[in-house]
């Protein structure tokens, strides 16, 4: 069934940008602390080997993320008045 591959697909391929671009996966097995060291330790050789690229600008945060939820509400728009 379509539903099951996207299930799937959307909680083991699926890169989430809430989720500093790891999987649902990922994060729930705590994978995430891991890819997120080596990627920041990547992006921090490369900063290194041509500052001139960078500038002044900090390496992007690379930390797993707190609680998250799909549709926060801070998130959702309020409903115009009738």
């Amino acid at each position: 069934m379509w539903v099951d591959r996207f299930v799937r697909w959307y909680n083991t391929e699926h890169r989430h940008s809430k989720l500093r671009f790891v999987t649902p996966e990922q994060r729930h097995s705590g994978d995430d602390a891991v890819l997120l060291e080596q990627r920041k330790r990547a992006l921090e050789q490369a900063k290194h080997s041509m500052p001139s690229r960078w500038g002044t600008r900090p390496v992007r945060k690379r930390e797993p993320v707190g609680s998250t939820t799909l549709n926060s509400e801070k998130e959702r728009p309020m409903k115009q008045a009738a």
